[in-house]
């Protein structure tokens, strides 16, 4: 039996009201957590992110074999929300699903050492399976979409059907993104569909649309990757405090108490849908975004046109809306956390939520910083006060701090404005460049490919957002470098790259990007012997286009680098320049070849020579 049925929420959604999803009258004494789950979402949405939930973890199994599991599942949820005293009923979620993956017949067959998860106890058990999650496999096609010429035709007959297979593809070639986002981006084809459906270039315009779909699932995906990475590596406070950072600047003139809410929710949400527990991960987001919008006078006049929204749609339209304007006439905050001689009392009855405060009221002010900085402030701040308050003069002591938190805020300040005028100036290849010499010397240990593929990374980090008003540009860079130097730091977890690495990655969430920026280099790393082979001279170069050359140019650079991290400026520009000449006088030659052969031997002795290089 086909489950088409489980998509058919999208129907219901489109047209329910909030309450629908909201926990308004939820017996807080329900003693059977599938019960509770299920009354809150109602059957058809239940067995949607049921099937999510199976398909991120048994990515090989079609949608046929998963509808089973699914069957399963909620079979055990009706029964429980008639009795919770039923066998199962009182098991954790995480549990009733493992507990159906283990029963599938010939798991060790499909999915190898991914059975041997079986035999642990939870949350052992639980960890194992997500450890066995593969993002983007490659035994998983994109999603097909049907051809131009049928696809209206089957959107009409049966959309059900057309919609759950791209809901079942995205979620088993996605399986960290959260359950509300593939929703969300089903609800985005459905709009693409019934656009393209009435223009007469169907399969343009279903082109053009896909683009900004597939460009929205590999944001989203990004970052919520990054969350979960986050939360996991430096806890519950490190993440509490980037996220109350984040919400008071976006929410400027929603009171603390209120923030300190969606904030604790939100945490206990974000736990729930990195963990893999797809079922509480849409619960849980739907009830905050139902409480959040039943708060939207005291939050944000932002956030109406997304509490108008179909529920499925809300969540995104919410979490990518705009920053609300600040409050006029905030106040400073010098006479409250500096001038004020009693701030080592506030600060030693209530540590945290003295700096929540802190973070809170600072974070509202200053919408045009990163959270990052701002949690690296609070940090000074932090430190100041545990220092002063031992003083016998405290106030005296912490009398400077304006001065001492501006060394943060000016060092990245500075940073962002170097780098972007010498983007806007020499434009993205040589931007690049310099950061593939700045990276190489750091981290030579790296692959050619990998360097590369970071140094494309942090110049579109650039090309992004050095292009934004000034008032954007800081929390824009530092946002994004820090995605990127989250991945930099899981690939240092698989391969250990060197010390100084280590030390970045693991030492303070909020240091990592001024640690990485600071690092000069490696100077325990021992380079492999001069390889004439990673100079490759042929006719090639001659016929290559302008991107190709630069390329090669590139990997010539990083190679050259690695055999002698200490290279300097001028050597680089020196062996550039050889290698310019070079490919410019030979491929003007009748015997292209020849040409190479000699002057390539010739560019090799003297780049050993510049090196120093015996």
């Amino acid at each position: 039996m086909k489950w088409v049925t489980l998509i058919s929420f999208i129907f219901l959604l489109s047209s329910a009201t909030s309450k629908n999803l909201q926990r308004l009258a939820r017996d807080a004494e329900h003693k059977s957590e599938i019960a509770r789950r299920y009354k809150d979402l109602g059957e058809e949405t239940f067995k949607a992110v049921t099937m999510i939930t199976f398909a991120q973890y048994l990515q090989k199994c079609s949608y046929e074999g998963l509808s089973k599991l699914v069957k399963d599942v909620v079979d055990l949820a009706q029964a429980c929300t008639a009795n919770e005293d039923a066998p199962k009923c009182t098991d954790s979620l995480p549990s009733i699903f493992l507990g159906e993956i283990c029963e599938v017949g010939q798991l060790r067959e499909s999915y190898g050492d991914m059975a041997d998860c079986c035999s642990k106890v939870d949350p052992e058990r639980h960890d194992c399976f997500l450890s066995f999650k593969v993002h983007h496999p490659n035994y998983v096609l994109p999603y097909q979409r049907p051809a131009s010429d049928v696809i209206c035709k089957q959107y009409e007959d049966n959309r059900v059907a057309l919609l759950g297979d791209f809901i079942y593809s995205v979620a088993r070639r996605n399986p960290f993104l959260y359950a509300p986002v593939i929703l969300g981006l089903a609800a985005d084809y459905e709009h693409a569909l019934q656009t393209c459906c009435k223009e007469s270039d169907v399969g343009a315009c279903l082109d053009k649309e896909a683009v900004a779909i597939k460009e929205r699932a590999k944001k989203l995906s990004v970052k919520q990757r990054y969350s979960c990475g986050i939360l996991k590596q430096f806890g519950e406070r490190t993440f509490k405090g980037n996220k109350l950072a984040a919400l008071s600047q976006k929410y400027p003139k929603a009171p603390l108490p209120e923030i300190l809410k969606i904030l604790h929710d939100a945490k206990d949400l974000h736990k729930e849908c990195c963990e893999g527990d797809m079922v509480e991960c849409m619960d849980d987001m739907a009830d905050i975004i139902a409480y959040m919008c039943s708060k939207q006078d005291v939050l944000s006049s932002k956030i109406k046109h997304c509490c108008e929204k179909p529920v499925v749609e809300r969540s995104q339209c919410i979490i990518e809306g705009e920053f609300d304007e600040k409050p006029d006439n905030l106040p400073s905050l010098v006479e409250k956390y500096i001038q004020d001689k009693e701030v080592c009392k506030a600060f030693e009855a209530g540590h945290d939520e003295f700096l929540s405060e802190f973070v809170y009221e600072y974070s509202r002010r200053h919408p045009e910083f990163s959270t990052q900085l701002i949690l690296r402030i609070t940090k000074g701040y932090e430190t100041l006060l545990e220092k002063c308050c031992k003083t016998d003069n405290p106030a005296d002591c912490y009398g400077n701090a304006v001065v001492e938190l501006e060394k943060h805020i000016k060092e990245t300040q500075d940073l962002v404005k170097t780098n972007c005028e010498f983007l806007n100036t020499h434009g993205e290849a040589e931007f690049l460049k310099a950061l593939l010499i700045r990276y190489t010397k750091k981290m030579p240990q790296v692959s050619t490919d990998a360097l590369l593929e970071i140094g494309k990374k942090m110049t579109a980090v650039g090309t992004k957002c050095c292009q934004l008003p000034e008032d954007k540009r800081l929390p824009c860079s530092e946002g994004y470098l820090s995605i990127v130097i989250h991945d930099m730091c899981m690939r240092h977890e698989a391969t250990p790259i060197n010390d100084n690495i280590a030390h970045c990655c693991r030492d303070s969430y909020a240091y990592r990007r001024p640690c990485f920026t600071a690092l000069g280099v490696d100077t325990k790393y021992v380079p492999p012997p001069f390889d004439p082979d990673m100079f490759s001279f042929d006719e090639k170069l001659c016929t290559a286009s302008s991107d190709e050359r630069d390329l090669g140019n590139m990997k010539l650079l990083i190679n050259l680098i690695k055999r002698k991290p200490q290279m300097t400026e001028e050597q680089i520009k020196t062996i550039a320049d050889g290698f310019n000449a070079m490919v410019e006088k030979c491929c003007k030659q009748s015997d292209v070849e020849a040409c190479f052969g000699e002057e390539g031997a010739n560019l090799i002795v003297q780049s050993r020579a510049t090196l120093g290089i015996g």
